[in-house]
C-alpha cells in the first residue's frame, strides 16, 4: 500500500477518534467539577492532551502526505516525527502536573467529599470510549510514530479510566477518599514512561541514528556477498520517518564488472537485498572501482 493511501487510511482514524476524545472529555471535565473527583479530572487533563496530541497528528499526516519539492526532495514524512515529539512532550507535562496535584492532596487531604457513584459512572464511560479508540488506532500504530504516538495516548487514557474506576470503587464501598489521589498519582506514572519512550523514538529519528531494527553489520555482510563486490564503506542507515529507512553506501567493484558494463545489474542486485531483507526502499550505491576507494580512503583521513 502507498504512502498516500496509509496518510488517508491515518486521517480517518485519526478523526474519528478526535471526535469520540473531545465528547469524553466534556463528559470528564463536568463529571470532576460535579463529583470532586481529581481522578477524574486527571483523566480529563489526559483526554485534553489527548486532544491537542491527535489535532497534532491529524496535521502532520496531512502535511506529511504532501508530494515531494525541490527543496524538500524526500517530501514531508518527517512532519509526523515532529508531532510524535510535540505529543511526547505534552503527555510529559501531564504527568508531571497530575503527579504534583495527587501528592499535595494525599499531604493535604482537606474534607473534600468525593461522589463515587457519580464518578464510577462517567469513569466507565470513559472507559468504554478509550477501547474504541484503541481499536480504531492500533492497526496503523505499528507503521507511523505518529499513528503510534495517538494510540500511546488513548492506551495511557484507558488504564487511566480503570484507575478512576478502581478508585470510584473503593470509596464507594468503603469511604477511604484517598483513593482517589492515590488513583491520579497512578495515572500520572503510567503515564511518564509512555512519553519518555515516544520521546526517545522521535528524538532517534531526528538525530538521524541508525533504526533500532537495522544492523548495519549484517547489511555490509548482504553487500559483500554479492558477486562483483569486492569492499563497501561509508555506509550510512537513517530513517526520514519510522518505518521508511533510508541507506547509501560506497561499494568497490570488481574491474571486471565495469569491464563488462555489468553495473546495471549488480545495482538493481544490491537494491533488492536491501529492499528484500532490510525492509529498505530508498536505497542509494556508488560503484567504483578499487583505485578510487583508496584515493577517497586518502580524502578521509
Amino acid at each position: 500500500m502507498s504512502h498516500h493511501h496509509h496518510s488517508s487510511a491515518n486521517r480517518t482514524r485519526l478523526l474519528l477518534v478526535l471526535g469520540i476524545v473531545v465528547v469524553v472529555l466534556v463528559i470528564e471535565v463536568v463529571g470532576a467539577i460535579f463529583t470532586g473527583s481529581l481522578a477524574l479530572f486527571a483523566d480529563a487533563g489526559h483526554m485534553f492532551s489527548d486532544t491537542i496530541g491527535l489535532s497534532v497528528a491529524l496535521a502532520a499526516t496531512v502535511i506529511a502526505s504532501r508530494p515531494a519539492t525541490d527543496r524538500s526532495t524526500f517530501g514531508f514524512q518527517r512532519a509526523e516525527v515532529f508531532g510524535a515529539l510535540i505529543n511526547g512532550g505534552i503527555l510529559l507535562a501531564v504527568a508531571i502536573s497530575v503527579g504534583y496535584q495527587a501528592i499535595a492532596r494525599l499531604i493535604e487531604p482537606g474534607d473534600l467529599e468525593i461522589k463515587s457513584l457519580p464518578m464510577l459512572v462517567v469513569a466507565g464511560l470513559g472507559l468504554l470510549a478509550n477501547v474504541v479508540s484503541a481499536l480504531i488506532l492500533r492497526p496503523q500504530a505499528a507503521s507511523s510514530i505518529n499513528m503510534r504516538g495517538a494510540y500511546l495516548e488513548v492506551l495511557g487514557d484507558l488504564l487511566g479510566s480503570v484507575a478512576a474506576i478502581v478508585a470510584a470503587v473503593v470509596i464507594l464501598t468503603t469511604g477511604f477518599m484517598p483513593a482517589d489521589a492515590i488513583a491520579s498519582l497512578a495515572i500520572a506514572l503510567m503515564i511518564a514512561p509512555r512519553a519518555a519512550f515516544l520521546l526517545r523514538d522521535a528524538v532517534r529519528v531526528l538525530s538521524e541514528s541508525v533504526p533500532v531494527d537495522t544492523s548495519v553489520a549484517e547489511i555490509r555482510e548482504h553487500i559483500l556477498r554479492t558477486a562483483g563486490v569486492v569492499d563497501v564503506h561509508d555506509v550510512h542507515v537513517w530513517a526520514i520517518t519510522s518505518g521508511h529507512p533510508v541507506f547509501s553506501a560506497h561499494v568497490v567493484v570488481a574491474d571486471s564488472v565495469f569491464a563488462d558494463q555489468d553495473t546495471g545489474r549488480l545495482l538493481d542486485e544490491l537494491s533488492a537485498c536491501l529492499a528484500d531483507h532490510f525492509d529498505v526502499a530508498h536505497s542509494t550505491f556508488q560503484l567504483e572501482p578499487g583505485e578510487h576507494a583508496q584515493h577517497e580512503e586518502h580524502l578521509h583521513d
